[in-house]
């Protein structure tokens, strides 16, 4: 292993536990404009001290600017570095950082506060290696969990020499060290439904029910569900909401279903299953949230191989069901690599944490393609 990556990966482990705590101490949901503006600040005096902060226009109406750090250098390579700010975690349910044995507890440790650190970290290094970079830039968004509408990022990025997501990280079974190349499409299906009311009771017969129309189309969608399929499709309902009141007959509702697949597509054909009326209730279904897959595994294989060689064990490329950010960028850079973040697990949930001891090795990791990327 070389100096470079030692030395920074020491240096990352080292403050990991107090930067995480930091981030982590501010609860930012997406959507919550104070909570970003307080883990961007956060973020940014983290950053290295002479790099370039500008706030970028959030992807998402109403939400804080993004963040954007950079170092800039004489060199040619220009790499992105990527991660996002925001959780799900609203703000009576946050839990600050806490220590349980190797565990490090807390919300968004793993999806993805923790991964910021690491990238924090990796942007404090490449300013030691200016001579090699052209631009090292750090993205953190504060809309990924709940974005709906379109990435508004993609063209100022485009033709970088790599994108490195910092999403939670993973080992093989035997141990070895992955990293995604390989993600699914993913959207939202929305189903919205159009009855009568009348009385539950006296007049029954003259409603149209909403609720049953959708209970329906939840049962035609679930029917589309084929994850063994060509497209390794998944359609899951998720969310029903209809009818005010006990005894009225809903006069309309809204259904809501997670679709996976490997290409748009395939999800953009779900929406056509749905029909146009259920029980005499009209029914009007859409695509929303739309996500790219990504399949960077054949661009990466040499530089995955090369960064393996430079930390003398194996890192290899393997795929996720969930949604990154880094699939918007993979078609304009085709190194494009995800899963950097440290291990850990329960993201969205109460119980979410990283792994103290599994920061350094992501860290080697992390600093080992930026290095590979640097030499070729």
């Amino acid at each position: 292993m070389n100096d470079w990556i030692q030395t920074h990966a020491d240096a990352i482990a080292a403050r990991a536990p107090r930067e995480l705590e930091a981030l982590v101490a501010v609860s930012s949901p997406s959507g919550d404009v104070h909570g970003a503006e307080e883990a961007a600040a956060v973020a940014a005096a983290l950053a290295p001290d002479d790099a370039e902060i500008e706030r970028l226009p959030c992807s998402s109406p109403d939400h804080a600017p993004d963040l954007l750090a950079r170092v800039r250098g004489p060199g040619s390579k220009r790499v992105l570095l990527l991660g996002h700010i925001d959780t799900v975690i609203a703000h009576a349910e946050h839990r600050p950082l806490r220590r349980e044995d190797d565990r490090l507890v807390g919300s968004g440790t793993v999806d993805m506060k923790g991964g910021d650190v690491i990238a924090l970290g990796v942007l404090r290094a490449l300013a030691h290696r200016r001579e090699d970079i052209a631009e090292a830039a750090l993205l953190l968004v504060c809309d990924e969990e709940w974005r709906i509408g379109p990435f508004a990022h993609v063209e100022r990025f485009a033709g970088y020499d790599a994108c490195l997501c910092f999403e939670g990280g993973q080992r093989a079974e035997d141990g070895r060290e992955q990293v995604i190349v390989k993600r699914k499409a993913a959207a939202t299906v929305h189903v919205s439904a159009h009855g009568r009311s009348a009385h539950s009771g006296s007049a029954p017969h003259r409603g149209i029910n909403a609720l049953l129309a959708l209970a329906g189309a939840a049962q035609v969608l679930a029917e589309q569900h084929d994850p063994d399929g060509a497209e390794r499709l998944t359609v899951v309902p998720t969310v029903i909401r209809s009818g005010d009141a006990f005894n009225v007959v809903p006069d309309s509702g809204e259904l809501v279903a997670d679709v996976r697949a490997d290409t748009l597509d395939a999800l953009r054909a779900v929406v056509g299953a749905v029909p146009p009326e259920i029980g005499g209730a009209r029914l009007e279904a859409s695509l929303m949230r739309e996500w790219p897959g990504m399949d960077s595994r054949e661009a990466t294989a040499a530089l995955l191989e090369r960064a393996a060689a430079a930390i003398g064990r194996p890192i290899v490329g393997a795929r996720r069901g969930g949604a990154s950010d880094a699939s918007h960028f993979a078609p304009s850079i085709p190194l494009t690599v995800d899963g950097l973040g440290p291990l850990g697990g329960g993201a969205h949930a109460p119980h979410e944490f990283i792994l103290e001891s599994g920061v350094r090795p992501r860290a080697e990791v992390a600093l080992a393609l930026v290095d590979a990327v640097l030499a070729a």
